[in-house]
């Protein structure tokens, strides 16, 4: 076993004596040790609970033979966290749990890993601690929570709540219902019911194999999930009893450059957050997978989007998609079209990806349609190129109205979301007018803001369908309407998004797949001759090194490891 190295020996006395004073007994030695990785937090609604579930997890790997060590890792609510400083550290807090994983694990030699995650930032960043440790691993996320609703039925989830503050503001809605929206939008734990990027990463932790079946749409807080959790534990002691299985289960053997084109195919089927693409980069740039931007085109063309959930369609949620037969059912679907999905993909069940869904049907064809009347014969998410996206932007294409897929308007500029929410909301943004929010990528940010407060105010105005956005920063997965982010080059690092001036007219097609500010090229030079970036005061050490040291969208903002 791994973990021989701190318990086997004589020389290992004083390792055995500090582990004794954990409570281990002689017979413990001879067991596997199992790293059990909690995101357990308070103050996210997707994380508080996560304490009980360790010990599910821990309680049942006794059960089955191992020894289980918890630790722990941070988090950021990015709801919680929006529209103010706190949201600078909601990308950068995924390269910190990689590094805490890789660091806990190898520090300590431990024979295999659980993962217990929820929300956003968390799930990728154990991913690519988990590649990094090569370890059999197996990811159990808390779940997501259930949908709310009023009391005259209105279904609700977060975005509701964000979009209430824009009506609210427009004079739409009265004060009772903006406080009634905010007490009923997230009823119980779990991440947030939509299509958000939470569950969106939760759902392709099943597309890659590396979680069981169930673990992107069975609720949080129910027997349902518990028992997930007892099966997962069960698991990861069978294979870290057997050293053949744990050299057949290592972590790379499962997230491997078909378990990447999965993940992305089921994304594209369910149109999941544009943040996905973001962290699946930035997965596949760990597992060593040559996946780009243009290789994300190439497999939307040949998938089709069976699944609207929220945000694209308010009245279906995760719970939803569980009752009509889960992410399962979505792959089967999907691989009735030859070569799509990678069947021979090894999971960490030990059944490849074809045996695991053979029989997995939809149950309820409202909910996840057919392929032959699906919402699009292409996938929910777009990549654009152009003149003002020289390295590529993205726009998730299941949550765009139809009027919105080819637009042209007048560009409205500004240089921080800050900005732009004051510009909002003090009338500067007509129909007809393209916002434009800069110096917010991961350089510029620092930290790639989520633009949720904006893009909510300009829906909850009305202004849905008459305005668009674009910026060098990203979207909340609860984001929708005709916002385009991950614009690279980004501002910081002289994209031609700094060079816009108000007043430029900005041209969008989505069935092209362009963005183009249409500006002729000896203007945009003499602009640029003059261009001088904006340097924002960093105070934060930890902002400053990431400033330095990330790459831009386009490449998953990672961070460099050569100067």
């Amino acid at each position: 076993m791994r973990s021989d190295i701190i318990k086997k020996g004589y020389q290992k006395a004083p390792h055995r004596s500090l582990l004794r004073a954990t409570g281990l007994k002689d017979g413990d030695f001879n067991k596997p040790f199992i790293g059990v990785a909690n995101s357990y937090i308070d103050i996210i609604p997707g994380h508080f609970f996560l304490n009980r579930y360790a010990q599910i997890v821990k309680e049942e790997i006794r059960k089955a033979g191992g020894v289980p060590f918890e630790f722990n890792t941070i988090g950021v609510d990015d709801g919680i966290a929006m529209g103010h400083s706190g949201m600078l550290y909601s990308l950068p807090s995924r390269e910190l749990i990689a590094d805490s994983i890789e660091t806990m694990m190898n520090a300590h030699s431990l024979d295999a890993m659980i993962c217990l995650p929820n929300c956003d930032k968390i799930v990728p960043g154990m991913l690519m601690g988990a590649l990094r440790v090569n370890v059999p691993t197996i990811f159990v996320s808390g779940g997501p929570m259930k949908a709310g609703k009023l009391e005259d039925g209105t279904i609700l989830d977060l975005n509701s709540a964000f979009e209430a503050v824009g009506a609210f503001g427009e004079g739409k809605i009265d004060e009772k219902r903006l406080y009634e929206i905010e007490c009923n939008a997230c009823p119980s734990g779990g991440s947030c019911s939509g299509m958000f990027t939470a569950n969106s990463m939760n759902t392709l932790c099943e597309a890659m194999g590396v979680a069981l079946p169930g673990n992107g749409t069975i609720l949080a807080l129910s027997q349902e999930r518990e028992e997930l959790l007892r099966k997962a534990a069960r698991r990861i002691v069978e294979i870290a009893l057997s050293s053949e299985k744990t050299e057949q289960f290592r972590f790379r053997n499962i997230l491997n450059v078909k378990a990447v084109h999965n993940a992305f195919v089921v994304d594209m089927a369910m149109g999941g957050s544009t943040n996905t693409i973001l962290h699946m980069l930035a997965i596949a740039k760990e597992a060593e997978v040559d996946f780009n931007l243009d290789s994300i085109n190439a497999i939307a063309s040949q998938v089709a989007h069976i699944a609207k959930i929220a945000p694209a369609l308010s009245t279906i949620h995760m719970e939803d998609i569980h009752r009509a037969g889960g992410v399962t059912a979505v792959m089967n679907e999907v691989a009735k079209r030859d070569c799509v999905l990678k069947l021979d993909a090894l999971t960490i069940t030990g059944e490849t990806l074809g045996e695991r869904i053979a029989n997995a049907k939809i149950t309820d064809s409202e909910v996840i349609r057919h392929n032959e009347n699906a919402y699009s014969q292409v996938g929910g998410l777009k990549i654009l190129y152009g003149n003002l996206a020289r390295e590529g932007a993205v726009l998730k294409v299941a949550a765009v109205a139809e009027s919105m897929k080819e637009f042209e308007g007048v560009a409205v500029c500004f240089n921080s979301q800050d900005e732009a929410i004051k510009g909002i909301a003090g009338g500067k943004v007509k129909a007809g007018n393209v916002v434009v929010i800069r110096y917010e990528g991961p350089k510029g940010g620092p930290g790639m803001q989520e633009m949720l407060a904006p893009t909510s105010m300009i829906m909850g105005m009305g202004l849905g369908e008459s305005v668009a956005l674009i910026t060098d920063g990203r979207f909340s997965g609860a984001t929708r309407g005709g916002c385009i982010g991950h614009i690279s080059p980004e501002s910081a690092e002289g994209g031609v998004i700094a060079l816009i001036e108000d007043g430029d007219r900005i041209a969008i097609s989505v069935s092209r797949g362009t963005l183009e500010l249409l500006v002729d090229s000896a203007v945009l030079e003499a602009r640029r001759a003059k261009w001088k970036p904006i340097k924002k005061e960093i105070k934060s050490k930890w902002l400053k090194r990431y400033s330095l040291l990330v790459s831009n969208a386009a490449n998953g903002a990672v961070l460099k490891t050569e100067l």
